[in-house]
């Protein structure tokens, strides 16, 4: 029999599930304050409920509670990288970010990832599973209690397509921005995807307040082609359309992450390319030079051909940062340190 995942039930189904238990209403606000403010792991540990009413629930339900196995801390001490091993004995990663506005963790939403995208470690090996919202959900959890300090912002740009696991996702932000638990702000959260048409209308139409980034990582669809299977699918004009739908149903301004590779998408013709087709958006471009991984031979910009590429599509009036590169010392891009974990642990048979 499938066990209860009772640390993604919300409050309405988790008052439904603890009456049928026989118990009373008011003890799912108890349970859920324990997982999800007080941040407990374990039903041994929630002290004001039954002996009775516990024993029942370590016999009904799952309760997810991630493995920290690893971690990496940058030298300059503003970044931490987890792998974080499942009940299942698979491992995701998740990376902590301390910043003026407060602190940022990037989370997985998958066991590894079916998009392909070739500068991307998360890609190789393919998709394994879905996280469950839980799963999203303790990644923050357990890096709050590791560290004792309060995450204030969550990407879901780790391993894995969001979109790609919508339903989840879609509990996950319901869960995260409850009043009952850690009650974030939609605006703090942001969701990037390499560009799901058919999904980011649907996002849309929930009207939440989170921030939509778009990989975009090209100027045209030949040039996107050549990194990212999506590509094949999904043109470039579908996915802008897709954003100004978004954009007109949510008032929220649309971010677009663009990876820099040298010599393949950085050269200053994609630029004013890139600035042609998003000028009249109400969006903000995001300029990453990447974290090199082994599998592959791409290299990162000179930070002149960054600069450069920045003032072309500055001219065009739009806005645009450079992401401070804070762990590439470290393996931080997406992927990494669970591929090195799962080579070294395939090598030792």
């Amino acid at each position: 029999m499938e066990r209860t995942d009772i640390k993604s039930l919300n409050i309405e189904e988790l008052e439904s599930y603890i009456e049928n238990l026989g118990d009373k209403k008011f003890r799912a606000k108890q349970i859920f304050d324990w997982f999800h403010v007080k941040l407990v792991s374990h039903i041994d540990d929630m002290t004001n409920l039954s002996k009775n009413l516990r024993q029942q629930l370590k016999d009904d339900c799952q309760v997810t509670s991630l493995k920290i196995l690893r971690k990496q801390e940058n030298k300059a001490k503003d970044t931490i990288k987890y792998l974080f091993e499942l009940h299942d004995k698979r491992v995701i990663e998740s990376v902590f970010m301390r910043y003026k506005h407060g602190n940022s963790v990037c989370i997985s939403s998958q066991v590894g990832c079916r998009m392909g995208c070739k500068f991307c470690a998360s890609a190789i090996g393919g998709l394994e599973r879905n996280l469950i919202p839980s799963e999203m959900l303790d990644q923050i959890y357990q890096i709050q209690k590791d560290l004792g300090e309060r995450v204030s912002n969550v990407v879901v740009m780790g391993t894995g397509e969001p979109l790609d696991n919508y339903d989840n996702l879609i509990r996950f932000i319901e869960l995260i921005t409850s009043d009952k638990g850690q009650n974030m702000s939609g605006r703090n959260i942001t969701v990037s995807t390499c560009g799901l048409v058919d999904k980011i209308y649907k996002l849309a139409d929930e009207k939440l307040q989170i921030t939509l980034a778009i990989s975009l990582h090209a100027s045209n669809d030949e040039l996107r082609k050549q990194t990212m299977p999506i590509a094949n699918r999904y043109s470039i004009s579908e996915i802008l359309e897709a954003c100004k739908y978004y954009f007109n149903t949510t008032g929220r301004r649309i971010t677009f992450e663009y990876s820099l590779i040298s010599g393949v998408n950085d050269q200053e013709e994609y630029a004013h390319e890139l600035a042609g087709k998003i000028k009249s958006l109400n969006s903000h471009v995001n300029l990453i030079p990447i974290n090199p991984i082994k599998e592959r031979d791409f290299k990162h910009s000179t930070s002149s051909q960054v600069s450069k590429f920045k003032n072309i599509l500055e001219k065009y009036g739009i806005n645009v940062t450079i992401r401070r590169e804070m762990g590439s010392d470290i393996d931080a891009a997406c992927g990494q340190l669970r591929k090195s974990y799962v080579d070294e642990t395939t090598r030792q048979g």
